[in-house]
């Protein structure tokens, strides 16, 4: 994890490597106070001329300046590297989120992927920029001090530095209570994200029962948990503080005693006492730097923990080479097998075996629960079968490429989702070269481009988050058109008229038939007057494939198509 840290830095090393000079510059230039203070008491403050204070005063202001300078460097172009990083880290992780499998979408929530997206790399980000200057100026700066106090009386240096082996062990003991704590908070705050977007997304259906006081229970749970575990990362950074303090106080304390006693005997003058209390400042700098530092740490690197996480986990696997010539759109199942989780529950679909010959208009009709949906996600790889193949033209889908397979797949489904955008920009989604005229003849097929015209902005009108703007039949057409500029051999329709009303689904319907001509299709209803005229019928449950045939035939046959057609014709 730490080679994969120090990696984000090698496209931004000339930027790093200037901050890291300007801190060195910083560091010394604050190591000649201390030094300069000593001398003009002990040699300046004594003599008739005042030449030398103002040379050495000068002196002083031409560093400081310089130093001004390089922090100033070092704030802005220190802080540039970390944004370039989070940047960096933020562009991996949003392609990884885009390479896994749907899989994994099923069993995590999305406000935590945006909150290791978001909240997590920014943390990450400041270390990226404190961690490594923040290490780099207080071990100069230590050492700095560490040879000048020594020259001036290595005894009062020594007791000073003995300090520093309290200062690690508070530290040590800090560090597990500390990283223990960031770590609780980051999940809490994924949680806080989650339910905090599903409380949004799902605020016309709080509204329509009245939920207001459950979404609010809910948030003011999530929210005091997560302030109960920030306060305990909190208690254990006060109690790090705290302790830092004091033991700042105690080395003032030990170096007038010591010192005192050492100018008391002689053993030191009054311009290097002096020099010492000054350098006490120097000498904590460091060591609340590593203070700050270790906060970071813990924030930081809990924070690139859980991206690395991510980093580590399987893509979506995609060794096909093979791409079959002349598309025709010919299925074939055979012997598939599939479950969701993994290979230790029950198959979904048990050793199925099923052709769709090209061009033929076949329908899945059945219980819900059958696996009809979760059949035709397998066709674009949406899932990995577990056993038997799945073939287009004879070859099996593993071995085709995921971008062509997918490319030639053309789907509409019951819950159409539309991205916050005009409608021209969800026309032309996945086809971004298409032309205005592409557009509107797309739009004229799918039976909205009337619909369109009549909006204030005609193809540039925004849909709204989610296409909240626009009506069911709408958005399900500005979809149809989608795929009719997509223009695909293969088409897939899962349920795609059964949320409508009787008049809308008419005009979906005619939309349909138009985008089926010329195409192999495959239909998913419920509604069994919308798959009357497909060329094949398969009436799919939990044990398997149980009849098929026209509507005719499997009406004449008296089984289970028939009951459930007289059933919804009943009702």
């Amino acid at each position: 994890m730490i080679k994969r840290f120090i990696s984000y830095y090698k496209p931004h090393m000339k930027l790093f490597t200037l901050d890291m000079f300007c801190a060195l510059i910083v560091a010394a230039a604050g190591l000649f106070y201390p030094t300069i203070a000593r001398d003009i008491i002990n040699d300046y403050a004594h003599r008739d001329e005042l030449s030398p204070l103002f040379f050495w005063s000068a002196v002083l202001l031409l560093i400081y300046a310089i130093k001004a300078v390089c922090n100033y460097v070092v704030g802005y172009l220190g802080h540039v590297v970390g944004v370039r990083m989070q940047r960096d880290m933020r562009r991996d992780l949003f392609l990884k989120y885009e390479a896994l499998p749907i899989s994994y979408y099923d069993e995590n929530k999305t406000g935590d992927l945006l909150s290791r997206l978001v909240n997590d790399l920014f943390d990450v980000s400041e270390l990226a920029h404190h961690g490594p200057e923040n290490v780099f100026l207080s071990v100069l700066m230590l050492i700095g001090s560490f040879v000048i106090l020594s020259g001036i009386y290595l005894p009062l240096a020594l007791i000073m530095f003995s300090i520093i082996p309290i200062i690690v062990t508070v530290t040590g003991l800090s560090r597990a209570r500390m990283r223990r704590a960031m770590k609780a908070s980051k999940k809490q705050i994924g949680v806080l994200n989650s339910n905090l977007e599903n409380a949004i997304t799902g605020i016309r259906e709080t509204k329509s029962y009245r939920a207001e006081k459950i979404e609010i229970a809910k948030f003011n749970r999530d929210n005091g948990q997560f302030a109960a575990y920030r306060s305990e990362a909190m208690k254990s950074m006060g109690s790090y503080h705290s302790m830092m303090e004091f033991l700042t106080d105690l080395l003032y304390l030990v170096v007038i005693f010591a010192g005192g006693i050492f100018l008391f005997k002689g053993k030191i003058n009054a311009g290097e006492f002096t020099a010492f209390i000054l350098y006490i400042g120097m000498f904590m700098d460091p060591i609340r730097r590593f203070a700050t530092l270790f906060e970071q740490l813990q924030e930081g690197m809990s924070g690139f923990a859980r991206f690395a996480e991510i980093m580590e986990l399987a893509e979506e696997v995609d060794e096909g080479k093979i791409t079959p010539e002349n598309f025709r759109g010919e299925i074939a199942f055979k012997d598939v097998s599939f479950h969701y989780d993994g290979g230790s529950g029950r198959d979904v679909l048990s050793h199925l075996s099923l052709s769709i010959p090209e061009g033929q208009t076949l329908a899945l009709v059945g219980p819900s629960g059958g696996g009809k949906s979760t059949l035709c996600h397998l066709i674009p790889r949406f899932y990995e079968i577990t056993d038997g193949e799945i073939l287009l033209d004879g070859v099996d889908i593993r071995d085709i490429p995921l971008t062509w397979l997918r490319k030639n797949i053309g789907m509409v489904s019951q819950s159409v989702f539309l991205f916050d955008g005009t409608i021209r920009d969800n026309i032309c989604y996945g086809t971004p070269d298409a032309t205005d005229e592409q557009i509107i003849e797309a739009a004229k097929k799918a039976n909205i481009y009337e619909d369109i015209l009549a909006l204030p902005d005609g193809l540039d009108t925004h849909v709204g988050e989610r296409g909240v703007k626009l009506s069911g039949g709408q958005k399900q057409r500005v979809a149809i058109a989608r795929v009719f500029l997509k223009n695909p051999k293969l088409l897939i329709l899962d349920e795609a008229t059964s949320a409508l009303d009787n008049a809308t689904e008419m005009q979906v319907q005619a939309a349909l038939e138009k985008l089926s001509v010329g195409r192999t299709v495959l239909v998913v209803a419920h509604r069994l007057s919308t798959v009357k005229e497909a060329e094949r019928i398969v009436v799919l449950d939990k044990t398997g494939i149980i009849e098929s045939g026209t509507h005719e035939e499997l009406i004449a046959a008296g089984g289970k198509y028939k009951a459930l057609y007289e059933y919804q014709f009943r009702a």
